[in-house]
């Protein structure tokens, strides 16, 4: 047990506790405790129980059997939040703000603070301009959360649950959208929110941020405590290896050599969008194409427009030799492009339907007879696509939000891939994904390369860039700075070509 100067015992504790949701068991004989001023990593693959044990302790679900701790007492927490009375604030991996109110008014929601009977808008507006800058985000109070990026909302979540006062603090994925600059601002803040005693449940993918922040380390294997350790005494390495059982070795698949005389199937030449202008550049058949930059330089734009989810400006795009202007998925699809967004939760699946809808959703024209849907080729589909990307779930008729982030992302590969592209695109391939699935993901854009279909990987992960493609464009301010093969895809070379060091333009 950790040393604490704030107590002599955990303040949150759960002692053997097992959750089965139906016949289905997914936390097995678990226990797991927090100490004030300790900031304590949940880690684990995709499946493992982590979300599900943090629901449990901040009251959302209640355990099939084992005891809850809070001080010492066992209690049973109040369902829907509600535990938050007693100091235990969850910050959701799904982001939980009011889209239509401001910044202000979700921050304060349910805590208004009054005078006279009157909202006292001046001092929550001030309150939460000093927050936001506590935490390096210059937004005004009264912006509304509509119009904020998935980051900036992510930051606002982490002010909100920050202002609360929380003495348990429990972080879902909470650096999954963050830059490394706002990974570090929010960082300080954890470390602030320590020294005053609060205890962190930090639940991530990224094991050198649990190497940098936690205290100790706890390990679940499917839905099966494993270890639990001070973070001294873990190296990345072993971490990763406890996670999945296995070692990871190969963890980046051996790629074909890049033919550069194959065919040329999208050609862009001087696109433009309102934030892209003057791309060119070539993708082959049979190539891993990848496009790095810093969040914001406009990579997503570019594809989204080419695929006709944005408008285009300027330029010209080839497809198989044959121009095209998209205007909808639709026409793309049926041209033989796919695009895979980043955005999962928001833009990619229906979260609250089953596996079923969602894997032929892109494809429904191939599942339907006389406008009905042919339930039993639906069937076979998903069986099919369960075995090809290793989705794992105990049940096929959960709902996809009852899934993890890894199932979710093979689930919406799998998706795509019954659409028959011969162009996949796939933006944020890795996103909130265990080390585990990642190796699985990377095997299988190598697959799908080596059966000669193109794809095109959009990542602010730079090891994932240099890992698994042949060529990489590097964009900055909405324009391609750079081109890189072989042996020059490195990360300084990268670096240097997204922060405009490197002024010459690539040849394309």
């Amino acid at each position: 047990m950790p040393e604490s100067p704030f107590s002599n015992a955990p303040v949150l504790a759960a002692e053997r506790v097992s959750k089965s949701f139906g016949n289905v068991p997914v936390l097995f004989s678990v226990s797991f405790d927090i100490w004030p001023g300790e900031v304590h990593a949940l880690i684990g693959e995709n499946g493992a129980g982590k979300s599900t044990l943090m629901k449990i302790l901040s009251g959302f679900h209640p355990a099939t059997s084992g005891t809850i701790r809070l001080d010492g007492v066992v209690v049973e927490l109040p369902p829907d939040g509600l535990a938050e009375a007693l100091g235990i604030v969850l910050i959701h991996q799904e982001l939980n703000l009011a889209e239509q109110m401001t910044v202000e008014e979700n921050i304060f929601l349910g805590r208004e603070l009054s005078q006279n009977g009157f909202l006292n808008r001046s001092e929550m507006a001030e309150r939460v301009r000093a927050m936001l800058a506590e935490v390096g985000l210059d937004l005004s109070p009264h912006t509304r959360i509509a119009d904020l990026s998935i980051a900036q909302k992510q930051m606002v979540e982490i002010v909100k649950a920050m202002s609360r006062n929380a003495r348990v603090l429990i972080m879902d994925e909470p650096t999954a959208v963050l830059t490394e600059a706002e990974t570090e601002l929010f960082f300080k803040q954890v470390r602030r929110l320590k020294d005053r005693g609060t205890a962190i449940i930090f639940v991530s993918h990224k094991l050198h941020e649990v190497s940098e922040i936690a205290d100790r380390v706890t390990i679940l294997r499917d839905g099966q405590w494993i270890a639990t350790k001070p973070t001294g005494e873990f190296t990345l390495d072993t971490m990763a290896q406890m996670m999945v059982g296995r070692e990871l070795s190969d963890f980046y698949p051996p790629m074909n050599e890049a033919d550069f005389d194959a065919e040329v199937v999208l050609k862009v030449r001087d696109f433009a969008t309102k934030s892209v202008r003057d791309i060119s550049f070539d993708l082959r058949k049979g190539e891993v194409l990848g496009f790095s930059g810093l969040i914001g330089s406009g990579r997503t734009d570019l594809f989204e427009a080419i695929c006709g989810l944005q408008e285009r400006i300027a330029g010209s795009v080839s497809l198989f030799g044959s121009d095209v202007n998209f205007k909808s998925v639709d026409q793309a699809r049926d041209a033989g492009i796919v695009y895979l967004t980043k955005d999962r939760k928001e833009k990619g699946l229906l979260v609250e339907q089953g596996m079923g809808p969602n894997l032929t959703l892109l494809a429904l024209p191939k599942f339907t007879h006389h406008f009905m849907l042919d339930g039993a080729s639906e069937l076979r589909a998903l069986q099919r696509g369960i075995r090809r990307f290793d989705i794992r779930t105990r049940d096929p008729n959960i709902r996809v939000s009852q899934m993890s982030g890894g199932n979710q992302q093979k689930l919406l590969l799998a998706k795509v891939m019954e659409a028959d592209p011969k162009i996949v695109i796939i933006d944020e391939p890795t996103r909130g994904i265990d080390v585990g699935t990642k190796q699985q993901i990377y095997h299988f854009i190598a697959a799908l390369a080596a059966e000669g279909m193109s794809v095109v990987v959009i990542s602010s992960e730079m090891p994932e860039i240099i890992g698994i493609c042949h060529r990489v464009f590097v964009m900055r301010s909405g324009r391609i700075t750079g081109e890189l093969t072989g042996n020059a895809i490195s990360e300084n070379e990268i670096v240097r070509f997204a922060a405009g060091l490197n002024e010459e333009r690539a040849n394309v």
